[in-house]
């Protein structure tokens, strides 16, 4: 409210050609998401959103509303695929600073602040899963840090799509009040080839992925570069745990947060069964 433009002008017009001066002031008017969801009903045919609304550490009090951003983003968001999504493959869904960059840190070279073992960790990952990079930042950023770390045009893996800020939606909870998380059912809506049983995805931040706890691994924060990256083994050892659950159908059969524990008994098990087949051949 409060523009006043020539009769050409049309709905698609773009402000800044309506000749406003500086320091104009208008009036935005709209409907709140809230608002709307309360009109609205449930969409019958969305994704398997969650798991369970019901964590250890949160409980969500606007379902309704989460599934009615939901359903927004899988209408609206703009999904841009860098590379096309392969047949058959799982869905490996990455988080960037703390996961992947140490975003905090100074250095005098980007490549500096990446979390050792990266490109090996993303080489071997393609191989079972298309990946996607989901940041709670811009594009812009989310493009930039890709070509600092050297992601971007890589020739030994693909980036099947970014996903920044505005595909995160609103969720009250009881324990942390209103937080932003990042919905798998945003994905799965628009690539019906996934679901939770083939997708994962690393976070440093639980709390990112309360809308789908049991398709979320929390990997530790990685910070203070200069000093922990000498040490730093994670992504190596994710890199045998991706490889290991690529042969399991379900993932919902798995517990994500004990993905240690099921490397060391997978590969006791292998061990076991190679000895096994060992001694029937003698």
């Amino acid at each position: 409210m409060g523009v006043c433009a020539d009769k050409a002008s049309q709905d698609e017009e773009i402000l800044r050609n309506l000749g406003m001066k500086p320091g104009f002031k208008l009036m935005l008017m709209g409907s709140r998401e809230e608002d709307i969801a309360k009109a609205c009903h449930a969409p019958k045919d969305l994704p398997d959103v969650i798991n369970d609304f019901k964590t250890e550490e949160e409980e969500i009090e606007n379902v309704k509303l989460c599934l009615f951003q939901i359903q927004c983003r899988i209408d609206y968001y703009r999904f841009v695929e860098l590379n096309p999504f392969r047949e058959g493959k799982k869905l490996l869904v990455l988080d960037i600073d703390y996961t992947i960059f140490d975003h905090k840190s100074t250095a005098e070279w980007g490549a500096e602040l990446m979390r050792p073992f990266l490109h090996q960790f993303l080489t071997l990952a393609y191989l079972n899963y298309d990946i996607v990079i989901w940041s709670a930042t811009s594009m812009k950023w989310i493009n930039e840090k890709m070509k600092v770390l050297g992601v971007s045009n890589n020739p030994y893996y693909k980036i099947a799509c970014h996903l920044d800020s505005n595909a995160m939606i609103n969720v009250h909870t009881s324990r942390y009040g209103t937080i932003t998380a990042k919905p798998l059912a945003i994905i799965w809506g628009k690539y019906k080839q996934f679901s939770a049983k083939n997708t994962i995805m690393f976070d440093d931040i639980r709390r990112n992925f309360i809308m789908n706890p049991q398709s979320g691994l929390k990997i530790k924060p990685f910070k203070h570069a200069h000093i922990t990256r000498r040490k730093d083994k994670e992504l190596l050892k994710l890199s045998q745990y991706l490889k290991l659950i690529a042969k399991v159908d379900d993932f919902q059969t798995l517990n994500h947060r004990k993905w240690q524990e099921y490397i060391i008994d997978k590969t006791k098990e292998e061990k076991r069964n190679k000895e096994i087949n060992e001694g029937r051949s003698e």
